[in-house]
């Protein structure tokens, strides 16, 4: 009975050791999500450009990036170099942003800009009122004319709130995971030769494929993706589940059964700071450089470019994947051709070998 106690309050302790440092990150990471220099477009001259760069940045909430005309900042926007700007060289103001790169960094635009415009419109008529000038109908309705925004990139009507991409990139990494834990059972029971690493690294390669059809199929249920290559589309889902399973098997090869934390880290830490649901540009500095460089993030990235931005360069994000999916192959192949120490023969081929 001592024992018993002893083992369930050690699990309860770990336990709520485990919810608390979860919780504590999880809303380190998201409860005030703020933006750090997040890139933005400005097409303006002299003076004014000056002006309103000095105030964009004076938070360190922006990052200005200044433009020759519009078609060069809606050209940045679909090439995601900028979230979005406004061009005040006409007479009217025209702020452009893109809601499928984030809705948090499109409503933080459309706010600062309407923010601004009500500014300015207030000291003009402070000024017209201080001369006690006269205005005509048609300046009065042009200063309370609400601020025009043209949406660049915009999401499409099945995914207004732009989290599609949290919810397939949580599917995966949690089929992933469970998928390589179950497949790396095999490794510390079988005799090790090249046959058994080509023949499990060929079946991670094929539940690879098959969890990205998944994906796709289901999808199509919803008409997220409607229009996009679904032929990228499968490489690209498929080389996101091959960097999860790889690289968490190549863990439960090289540590046994740990190594499935590698999968469950994916699942419970990597999906918060993938950038599917806050921003990686809202997420504090350390959250934001682990993000991109875990599976999850650089495969959020690389789906949300190919399906609503194919002018953006993905080869970073794809680089990202194909080394954790390479060297997660790698290790289950090595430690396959390795021999066993213990020579062991899986159960598998112990039946095998009585029928006979």
């Amino acid at each position: 009975m001592t024992s018993f106690r002893r083992f369930a309050l050690a699990v309860c302790v770990i336990g709520m050791l485990v919810q608390l440092l979860l919780t504590a990150y999880y809303l380190g990471m998201g409860h005030k999500a703020a933006p750090h220099h997040l890139p933005v477009g400005l097409v303006a001259t002299g003076e004014q450009a000056e002006q309103v760069t000095t105030m964009l940045e004076a938070e360190k909430k922006f990052e200005v990036n200044e433009f020759g005309s519009a078609d060069a900042l809606t050209t940045a926007i679909r090439e995601r170099e900028v979230y979005g700007g406004v061009d005040l060289t006409e007479d009217t103001p025209m702020l452009y942003l893109a809601s499928a790169a984030g809705a948090s960094a499109a409503s933080l635009l459309r706010a600062t800009y309407v923010s601004v415009m009500q500014q300015q419109t207030a000291k003009q008529l402070t000024a017209l009122a201080a001369d006690s000038t006269e205005i005509t109908v048609a300046q009065a309705e042009v200063l309370i004319t609400p601020p025009s925004v043209t949406d660049v990139v915009p999401l499409p009507a099945d995914d207004v709130n732009g989290v599609s991409l949290g919810f397939l990139t949580q599917a995966l990494s949690l089929g992933g995971s469970i998928a390589s834990m179950g497949l790396g059972q095999l490794i510390p029971k079988a005799r090790r030769s090249w046959k058994r690493g080509a023949a499990h690294l060929g079946l991670l390669i094929l539940y690879a494929i098959g969890s990205a059809a998944a994906v796709l199929w289901s999808m199509s249920w919803f008409n997220v993706g409607e229009g996009a290559d679904r032929v990228e589309m499968l490489l690209i889902f498929s080389l996101i589940s091959l960097a999860i399973t790889g690289s968490t098997a190549g863990a439960v090869a090289l540590i046994g059964p740990a190594g499935a934390l590698v999968g469950i880290f994916y699942f419970t830490i990597g999906t918060v700071i993938s950038g599917a649901s806050i921003l990686p540009e809202f997420l504090p500095t350390f959250g934001r450089r682990l993000g991109e460089n875990l599976p999850t993030g650089a495969g959020v990235q690389a789906v949300r470019d190919n399906l609503y931005f194919p002018d953006a360069p993905i080869g970073s994000h794809l680089l990202v994947l194909t080394l954790y999916a390479v060297i997660g192959c790698l290790v289950v192949l090595i430690t396959n051709i390795l021999p066993n120490r213990r020579n062991s023969t899986s159960e598998i081929d112990l039946g095998l070998s009585e029928k006979a």
